[in-house]
This record gives structure tokens, C-alpha cells and sequence, in this order.
């Protein structure tokens, strides 16, 4: 990768070294695989996946069991592990639906998906108006960003550049080949020229990168510490921000695409309210398929007042 963290990945034969060829056999296997097969098929072979994940990766389902037992606590231990379960079934889907959106042609892409209430955004768009899209954190999120692009609505995506530079370089291909851009998740000025200039950014809010321009708001009941961002480069930009979800039909024929319309009287001046309603907002979305989320990463690390670590395994 450049030296200049913020530019595209250009390809050079240093990518082509030996300590790189297995990510160039895992993403070219991954690429014939889901071109040969069909979609339900590799759904299945996901799923499948996923379980023998639970396996190996135990940190990850104690962390998930742990996140969920923390958000769910009306939730019997029976409820828990069947969630957990079909949660790490939709962790190994998401590793062939990344395959389907950097890989698949876009005729054969265009057939998973089906629109609602995207009538707006195109509005906006017609109008030069900037939109930030807010979207939960869901294993599917491949899929959310290369629907939008199909569907006509492209944006710049706010990404984590990866250290491994052959990776990089796919990553980079894989999401921007066709119609999305991407800004690099520390380059604050970028994404506000892009909202400015009446561009669509696709962000997701519900992170935790530190206690620098975060607040603790509640998130499932509990003090959750988030970055404020959405706030802040809707109040810099005068974008609107709108919420938008992508969700697996329940007989897997396909995906649905929508969007929420503005939000109105957002944002306020307060950046910890504002966090706070999208936070309600995502629980909202979460509770409607919560096997759908990425549970597997510690959403609830930073405490505040120093209380303890609820991943610790005596807590």
C-alpha cells in the first residue's frame, strides 16, 4: 500500500511476493467457488461453515454468548445458545457473501435484490443534497454496500485499510469495482468535502475506537461507549442522515434493500442525545433479527467509572 494511507492500493509485483500467495490462492478459490455454485447452495456451505467456526473459535462464542446474555437479559440460556448459533451460521455466511459481492457479474448480482423506499435518496441525490447513511453493523454488510451501487445510489464507504497490502489491494478492488469509493475511517476532512459536495457516505456508527470524541449512551440498557461521529459531520455539513438496512428474505432468494426518509430535527447541537437515538434506532433494527449482528467483537469493552470487563470469565 502507498505510503499515503489515504490513497487507492495500486498493484506491483512486490504484492506478488511468496508470503502473500496464500491470500491470492484463498481469494481466487473463494471467487471460483461462488461463480460454480448456486446461491442457496453457498448460503448452505456458509451456514456450515459458520458451525464448524464454533469449533475453533471459542473466544469469539464466548464473546457473542457474553454480549448477548448482556443485551438480552429477559433471554432464557437455552434462547442465548440458539442465537449464538445462528449467529456464528450467518459469521461463516458472510465470508461467501463477500465472495458474491467482490466476484459475482453484476447481472447475476442484481437479481438478489430487491429495493424499498429508496425513492428518496434518489431525490437527494437529484438535488445535490449530501446523505449519510447509517447502517447497523450486520454480517451482511458486503452485500448492503454493493446493492446500493447496483441499485443506482453509489457512496463512499468510510473502511480500515488492512496491514497485509496483497489483501488491501482485493479489499480495495473487491468494494470499489463497482461504483463505490472509499475514505479511509480516520480521514474526517474527506468524508466532509464528500458530504459537502452532495455525496452519499455509508457509515456505521456503532463502534467503539476509544474514549476520543465518544460518549457512554445507553445500548441495549447498558452504558455503552460510541463515537459521535454522525452528529458531528451532520452539523459540519448540513448533510441528512438517513438509516438504511439490508436483510436475507426468509426463504433466501434474495436481499432487501431500504431506507428510513431524513431524519427530522437531527442533529440537535447535542452530540450525546443524537448518538443516543441512533442507538435506539439500531436496537430497534437489532431486535428484529438479532442473529444478524456482529456479536462476535467485544461492543461493550470500555466500561465507564472503571467497571470491571464483562468478557472477563469471572464476571
Amino acid at each position: 500500500m502507498s505510503k499515503d494511507k489515504y490513497t487507492q492500493p495500486e498493484f506491483s509485483l512486490s504484492l506478488l511476493h511468496p508470503r502473500n500467495w496464500g491470500v491470492w490462492l484463498g481469494f481466487g478459490l473463494l471467487a471460483i467457488l461462488v461463480n460454480i455454485l448456486p446461491h442457496r447452495l453457498l448460503l448452505s456451505l456458509g451456514r456450515s461453515l459458520g458451525k464448524l467456526g464454533m469449533r475453533y473459535g471459542k473466544k469469539r462464542v464466548h464473546v457473542a454468548q457474553r454480549n448477548l446474555e448482556l443485551a438480552f437479559p429477559e433471554k432464557t440460556p437455552e434462547e442465548i445458545q440458539h442465537i449464538v448459533e445462528e449467529n456464528f451460521k450467518n459469521t461463516g455466511m458472510a465470508l461467501i457473501e463477500t465472495g458474491i459481492t467482490w466476484f459475482w457479474p453484476t447481472w447475476r448480482f442484481k437479481k438478489l435484490i430487491v429495493e424499498k423506499d429508496l425513492g428518496a435518496l434518489r431525490e437527494k441525490a437529484k438535488e445535490g443534497k449530501g446523505v449519510l447513511l447509517c447502517c447497523v453493523h450486520a454480517l451482511n454488510l458486503e452485500i448492503t454496500a454493493r446493492a446500493f451501487a447496483v441499485l443506482g445510489v453509489a457512496g463512499y464507504g468510510a473502511f480500515r485499510p488492512h496491514n497485509n497490502p496483497a489483501y488491501n489491494f482485493i479489499q480495495y478492488w473487491g468494494r470499489t469495482h463497482n461504483g463505490n469509493k472509499l475514505i479511509d475511517r480516520k480521514d474526517v476532512k474527506k468524508m466532509i468535502r464528500v458530504l459537502c459536495s452532495g455525496e452519499r457516505l455509508f457509515y456505521l456508527p456503532d463502534h467503539d475506537y476509544g474514549r476520543k470524541k465518544s460518549v457512554f449512551v445507553p445500548f441495549f440498557g447498558i452504558e455503552t461507549n460510541t463515537i459521535t461521529t454522525v452528529s458531528r459531520l451532520a452539523s459540519i455539513t448540513g448533510a441528512d442522515v438517513c438509516l438504511m438496512t439490508t436483510t436475507l428474505k426468509d426463504d433466501d432468494s434474495g436481499y432487501l434493500c431500504k431506507i428510513s426518509a431524513p431524519l427530522k430535527d437531527f442533529p440537535t447541537g447535542d452530540h450525546k442525545e443524537d448518538t443516543a437515538r441512533l442507538n435506539r434506532y439500531f436496537e430497534d433494527e437489532i431486535r428484529l433479527r438479532p442473529a444478524e449482528y456482529y456479536w462476535v467483537h467485544k461492543r461493550f469493552k470500555n466500561r465507564p467509572n472503571q467497571e470491571a470487563n464483562p468478557y472477563n470469565p469471572s464476571n
